[in-house]
C-alpha cells in the first residue's frame, strides 16, 4: 500500500478541499493510505537565513512527512487569482531541501474557477521536479456545487474525471517505485 501525504491549500477546518481529499481517499480504497498534513497554518514564513541556520521543528516535521510519503496529493483553492500564500510558503520551505524532486504529485485545484492559480502551481511543481506535475492534475471549477456533506461527488462528469485522476496517480506512484 502506497503512503500519500495530502496537503490542503486551505487553512479552513471544514474546507471544500478537505472534502475532496476524503473523496479521493474513498475512491482509492485500500490501494493507498492517505494522511492529511495538519501543520500548514503553523509553518513560519520562509526565510533562507533561518533555513541555513537550522530549520524550525515545524519545517523539519513537514520535510519528514514528505520524505516518508510515496506521493503527495495537493488539493487547493485559489486566492486572489493565485496560489494561497500558506501553500506557497510550504512549497518554499522545500526548494533547497528537494522533497518534491522525483516525488509523484497529484494536483487538484477545487475552486470557483482557479485556472490561473492552477497553472501557476503546475509550473512551480515542475520547477521543483515533481513527477509528473504537468500531467497528473485536475481543475474542478465550481467545486462546492459538485460534492456533498458526506464527501460524495454529486456531478457524474467530475466523479469520472476524479476517478481517472486517482487511477493515474496510483499508476505513477507504482511506476516511480519500480524505477
Amino acid at each position: 500500500m502506497k503512503k500519500v501525504l495530502a496537503i490542503s491549500g486551505s487553512t479552513r477546518a471544514e474546507s471544500t478541499q478537505l472534502k475532496y481529499i476524503q473523496a479521493v481517499s474513498q475512491l482509492a480504497g485500500s490501494r493507498v493510505e492517505i494522511s492529511v498534513y495538519k501543520g500548514l497554518s503553523q509553518l513560519p514564513a520562509f526565510n533562507p537565513d533561518v533555513d541555513k541556520a537550522g530549520a524550525p521543528a515545524e519545517v523539519e516535521d513537514l520535510r519528514f512527512q514528505l520524505n516518508m510519503a510515496d506521493g503527495v496529493l495537493i488539493c487547493t483553492p485559489k486566492y486572489a487569482m493565485g496560489i494561497p500564500g500558506s501553500l506557497k510558503n510550504l512549497i518554499d520551505w522545500t526548494v533547497s531541501s528537494g522533497e518534491f524532486s522525483n516525488k509523484p504529485v497529484a494536483l487538484i485545484t477545487a475552486s470557483t474557477s482557479g485556472t490561473k492559480a492552477h497553472q501557476s502551481l503546475i509550473e512551480v511543481l515542475n520547477i521543483l521536479g515533481a513527477v509528473p506535475a504537468s500531467e497528473n492534475q485536475l481543475l474542478i471549477p465550481f467545486a462546492q456545487t459538485k460534492i456533498n456533506s458526506a464527501n460524495e461527488i454529486t456531478d457524474s462528469a467530475t466523479l469520472n474525471e476524479l476517478t481517472q485522476h486517482v487511477e493515474k496517480f496510483c499508476s505513477v506512484m507504482e511506476a516511480v517505485s519500480m524505477s
